[in-house]
């Protein structure tokens, strides 16, 4: 059945009673699993069948307290926008969408994180298939992706209004609706082209239509196993993938892993991740919703420390980079006071104390929590390893951190350490619901392929059976991560699978583990481990190339430090991880480069570009 044709009324029935009856039986395990589980603690779930439901239900539950929270203007403070006021939004957008023939369309949505985009991500969930786009991608990438995903209508951040407009003169790419979506509360913007229409004008359309009492889109059918949102991979090489989620798969996500972190209406999201990533998508926007929590948006990565103070947000996701960065600089701080020790000393004390119930850090560390906030309970890393002496560091401030385990095909969620009994050492925990196992381990390490099971696995790749075949065997998703699962169903990561080396003697070596040791002493700026030619046919050389820290190389050596300064330096570091290797795994040749690396939008450098690999033998 195509996704545009109307299911006849006698088998939708079937299909909806089908849908809550799944949903019940998830919320069942999850109670079950309660009386046996010690890590699942925050049963404040409910059955969750389909993302608009789930939207409407949390507006019924709590109407009048804040959904999202939204700066009009930078000198401006944040406006509150209630869960009705929301809903009401949504409602007219989606019926003004459903009343122009987009019911089962394909809508692109793309810009800056903001009240503007959340309400076009809600509204065309509930009438057609939502394609959220990367807004750093270049004009000819985009073109391609609303090709590739049968896209018909896109709303779109004011800025990127010349981009469309070059898009449409070149063809269109079968876009029928071109939606202005503004920028902050409210989308209004001035000066629309010729081909434009508001996000504003639509929701008036939507209030007239609703006011005569139209209700299509209210009542619009929505299958929770079809497809819902398409979500397009960052690949490091070649077309990215059109990813497959469906509601059911969305849904699983907002119910089960809050069972072991516990979120409640009370909870304000700080949303600084790009929001069409499934782990902001998913986790920074509608979980929070699920829970009858709300969202707070960051005006930029410049403006996170002012934002933060402003905002006084709860829980806080991010990505290691992020939050090792502001680590960093909270130590820093501390040095230059000469409170190095003292400090270090409370923290101590801490630590001994939160094993009882004791959390010390509101009393001794208020001005490091004002750096978050003064509010924050809750920082999850996810995207990457986090060095876990950061993880327990930021907990000595009185600031519980998790990490977190996921990909786009798993929507994102595959483990999270729980707040009661986690391993910050583990990328972590299996919740009841999640599976896993480990296929070609290593019978010396139990190292191997990582395989997935649940019903946050996406359905497949848009058009492309072949890479769904190769990568869904038995319901088992192939996530292409060596690791292995400890017996207490905590995920440890090693590597990716495509990233492996391979030595003469068949030895493995991951390079993102030596990144991840190397990463831990400052004068590592940006780095990649990588595999070089050896003098000899059977050698295989490890190697590493580096921009270093330039605040940390100026410190220690000065403005006009020369490479061979600089190499010594880094050699140093390197020789500090060597020591605790094996041969094998040791680093041999260390490249200094001074050009920026080639990086993906999400910030990681394409390993296998050869100019990446580039640098000054030191």
């Amino acid at each position: 059945m195509s996704y545009k044709e109307r299911i006849p009324d006698e088998e939708y029935a079937r299909i909806v009673a089908r849908d809550e009856a799944w949903a019940q039986a998830t919320v069942d395990m999850l109670f079950a699993a309660e009386k046996t589980d010690p890590r699942v603690k925050f049963m404040n779930i409910r059955p969750m069948v389909t993302i608009k439901r789930m939207f409407e239900d949390s507006a019924r539950e709590w109407p009048d307290r804040p959904a999202f929270w939204e700066k009009p203007t930078h000198k401006e403070p944040y406006r509150m926008i209630p869960y009705t006021e929301a809903l009401a939004r949504v409602n007219a957008l989606g019926t003004a969408l459903h009343a122009r023939g987009m019911a089962g369309a394909h809508i692109a949505v793309i810009g800056d994180n903001s009240y503007a985009w959340a309400t076009a991500y809600l509204a065309i969930a509930g009438t057609g298939v939502v394609v959220p786009l990367d807004k750093e991608l270049p004009k000819s990438e985009i073109e391609q992706l609303l090709e590739i995903g049968d896209v018909e209508a896109i709303f779109y951040h004011k800025k990127l209004a010349p981009m469309m407009a070059e898009i449409r003169e070149g063809g269109g790419s079968g876009i029928k609706l071109w939606v202005n979506n503004g920028d902050r509360v409210g989308g209004a913007v001035d000066g629309l082209l010729d081909f434009e229409v508001s996000a504003d004008a639509l929701i008036a359309e939507g209030e007239a239509l609703l006011a005569e009492g139209n209700r299509d889109y209210l009542d619009a059918q929505i299958d929770a196993e079809r497809l819902g949102v398409l979500l397009f991979t960052a690949g490091t090489t070649g077309i990215a993938k059109g990813v497959m989620l469906s509601h059911k798969n969305i849904c699983a996500e907002m119910m089960i892993p809050t069972v072991v972190i516990g979120i409640v209406p009370t909870d304000k999201f700080f949303s600084v991740l790009p929001i069409h990533h499934t782990y902001e998508g998913t986790c920074g926007f509608l979980i929070p919703l699920a829970q009858g929590g709300s969202v707070a948006y960051c005006e930029g990565l410049r403006y996170i420390v002012d934002n933060l103070a402003e905002a006084h947000p709860t829980i806080f996701l991010g990505v290691p980079l992020l939050f090792e960065n502001l680590y960093k600089k909270i130590w820093q701080n501390i040095e230059k006071q000469g409170k190095t020790k003292l400090v270090r000393s409370v923290m101590k004390l801490n630590r001994a104390t939160r094993k009882i119930g004791l959390d010390l850090g509101n009393i001794f560390f208020k001005q490091i929590r004002a750096l978050f906030g003064g509010e924050m309970r809750l920082l999850i890393c996810g995207g990457a390893a986090i060095d876990p002496a950061v993880v327990e560091g930021i907990k000595d401030f009185g600031i519980n951190t998790v990490q977190g385990y996921g990909l786009t095909e798993c929507s994102p969620i595959a483990a999270l350490n729980p707040i009661f009994g986690g391993n910050s050492a583990s990328a972590g925990y299996l919740v009841p619901g999640f599976d896993a196992r480990v296929i070609d381990a290593d019978p010396e390490t139990g190292i191997g392929e990582i395989l997935l099971k649940g019903d946050h696995v996406m359905m497949g790749y848009y058009k492309n059976e072949e890479a769904t075949a190769e990568a869904i065997e038995d319901g088992w998703f192939h996530t292409g991560d060596y690791g292995y699962v400890d017996k207490d169903r905590f995920v440890f990561i090693t590597g990716r699978k495509k990233n492996v080396i391979i030595t003469k003697n068949g030895k493995n070596v991951y390079p993102e583990e030596l990144e991840y040791l190397l990463a831990r002493h400052e004068i590592f700026g940006e780095l990649m481990v990588w595999e070089a030619s050896g003098a000899k046919d059977d050698d295989t050389i490890i190697a590493v190339t580096v921009i270093p820290s330039q605040e940390y190389v100026e410190a220690q050596l000065g403005a006009d430090a020369t490479d061979e300064a600089v190499g010594k330096l880094l050699w140093e570091a390197v020789d500090a991880v060597n020591e605790g290797q094996p041969i094998f795994k040791k680093i041999r040749k260390v490249y200094l480069r001074k050009e920026p690396f080639d990086i993906t939008t999400k910030k990681t450098i394409r390993r296998f570009n050869p100019e990446n690999k580039a640098g000054v033998e030191v």
